[in-house]
Order: C-alpha cells, then structure tokens, then sequence
C-alpha cells in the first residue's frame, strides 16, 4: 500500500486532477461575481448606468439610504458614485505613474549595478517591503506625512480659499498618492527584478561586442526583452492600489469630495474618497437594504476594474512576445 502512494502519478492523472482544481477555481470566481452582481442589482434597476456619472451629493444619497427602513421606496436608491470613482481613478493612476519609473530604475540598478554584497541585501529587504502590510504604510502616512503636509505645505490662503466646502487637514490627494506609490513600487521591482535576472547573458555580451555602451544595452536589449513582465508587474500593482482600502482610508481623509484640478496646487491638498474605502467605512450599515445594494455595486465595479485590467494587459503583451523572456 505505501509503495502504491509512493508511486509517481502518470501524467493523465494529473492532468485531470490539474484541471479539475482549475475548473473550481473558476467556478468559484464565476459564483463570486454573480453573488456580487444579483446583491446589486437594485441599484441598476432603479438607475441604469446613470450611477456612475455626477449628480447631488453623495454624501446625501448614503445617509438617507443608511437611515431608510427595511422596505425603502425607489427615490432611496437614488446614486451618483461619481465623486468616489473619480478618486480612484485619480489616486491610482497618479500612485501607478510614480511609482512604475521607480520600480523599473530600482530594479535595474539591484540587478544589473549594484556590487553583488549590496544586491544580496537589496532583494530580501524589497521583497520584505513587499510584503509589509497596509495598515502599516497608513500609520507611517497618518503620523509622518499628514501633519507634515497639514502644517508645512498647505498655507492659510489655501485653506481659507476652499472655507466653507472642504477643510485642508493634511489629509490629501498628495498623501494617499506618495503612501501608495511607496507601497506598490516593492511589488513592481521585485517581478522586474526577476525578470530581468532571467534575460540571457549571451544578450549583454553580444551587446557588448558590437560596442553598445552598458546604459544603452540595458535600454535597448533588457528592457525590451522583459516588457512583458514590466505590464504584468503594472497590472498586478494596478489592481492592488485598486483594491487597497485601509490605508486609503486613513491618509486621504474619506471626504466625498472630488479635487478640482482648477484649484492649482490646492488640488494636491483636497481631501477625497476611493471605492474601497466607501466599503470598509460604511460596511456596518449593510443591514440597510439600500446601503447593501450600493455597496456590491461598488464592489462589483472593483472586480470588473479587475477583469479590465487583467484583458487589458493580456492584448498588450501579445505584440511584445517576439522579445519575451519571461511574461
């Protein structure tokens, strides 16, 4: 019997089993999303798509959504997400575009300049930066940054010009911005690390006798060899500053308010409120029917963010696979 367990598998059964577990991870997905999806549709019944655009006060709409009864009429369902879409939005494409440069900079210098003493200390201490969780980035954020900006960046003029609609604590674009770069950038430089680890040596040498100098060799053949891994490791940090809740909640100060752009360097310093910070601030009120189906509508519009994400740099990688090393 145990030389029976002991024995190797053949290759059909593995198989199978392989694609029986992949089959109930995508059942699992498949349930997922349709749960998410039937606990919203309220929302999409009693305003289309119209919920995704501008319109009243958000604030407004959730408070009379979280003090409505167990059989609430359909002007509760009343929603106009746009402000909290908005911010994601802004949050993350400004966290991705700082934070993207970085990563590929770092990594290139771990792998490819760093003496060998220093990269074998640089590798642990990104993926361990990696890995560090959020609340701790938001505590760093809350005590550090925060006051900073709240007492040396933001000037009376600033805050009396936006008196009366918002108050500038410190709490900001700018803080939720620079936290979640910071907090991403060690995902992204530990895949492109790998990924540039893995480009053959006979790559650089063959650089090298043709007389390319090393800055242009590493532009012009290592990195273009990993493209593909610098979109995956975007996608993957992409989805991540998506989804991140916690520390979003405490650095930007979870007002429904949309910063103007024509506001000048003020906007920098206007409080916002993303997607996944709605969810974690207002999860207590689930017990509203209202609320309930605002919140898996939020959630749902999260994990098609994610599907987009995921197609979005599967098409893009497709024509960059003639120089592939590693996806």
């Amino acid at each position: 019997m145990l030389s029976r367990l002991r024995a190797p598998w053949p290759d059909s059964r593995a198989a199978r089993l392989l694609g029986a577990l992949s089959l109930l991870t995508c059942l699992c997905v498949i349930g997922m999303v349709a749960f998410v999806a039937v606990n919203a549709w309220p929302i999409f019944r009693y305003n289309g798509l119209s919920w995704l655009g501008p319109g009243g006060s958000i604030k407004t709409q959730i408070e009379t959504m979280l003090a409505s009864s167990g059989h609430p009429a359909a002007s509760v369902f009343h929603l106009r997400a746009w402000p909290i879409i908005y911010g994601t939005l802004l949050v993350t494409v400004l966290a991705v575009a700082i934070a993207l440069p970085l990563a590929v900079l770092c990594a290139v210098f771990i792998v490819e300049l760093a003496p060998r003493r220093v990269r074998r200390v640089m590798v642990p201490v990104v993926r361990l930066l990696a890995s560090v969780p959020s609340v701790i980035w938001g505590l760093i954020g809350v005590l550090v940054l925060v006051p900073y900006v709240g007492n040396h960046l933001i000037t009376n003029s600033e805050r009396d010009s936006l008196l009366g609609t918002v108050q500038l604590t410190g709490a900001s674009l700018l803080v939720a911005v620079v936290v979640l770069a910071l907090m991403i950038a060690p995902i992204m430089v530990a895949l492109v690390c790998d990924a540039l680890a893995a480009v053959p040596s006979s790559w650089r040498e063959g650089a090298a006798a043709l007389g390319v100098n090393r800055p242009r060799a590493i532009r012009a053949v290592n990195l273009r060899a990993i493209r593909p891994a610098i979109v995956a490791a975007t996608v993957l940090a992409t989805g991540r500053a998506l989804g991140e809740a916690i520390m979003i909640s405490m650095v930007s100060g979870s007002f429904f308010f949309a910063p103007r752009p024509g506001d000048g360097l003020t906007f920098f310093f206007e409080p916002l409120r993303t997607i996944a910070s709605t969810l974690v601030d207002y999860r207590e009120g689930i017990s509203a029917p209202a609320l309930n189906a605002t919140l898996y509508a939020l959630a749902l519009l999260l994990l098609l963010s994610a599907l987009v994400l995921s197609v979005g740099g599967y098409l893009i990688k497709q024509p960059l696979r003639r120089h592939q090393v590693i996806a």
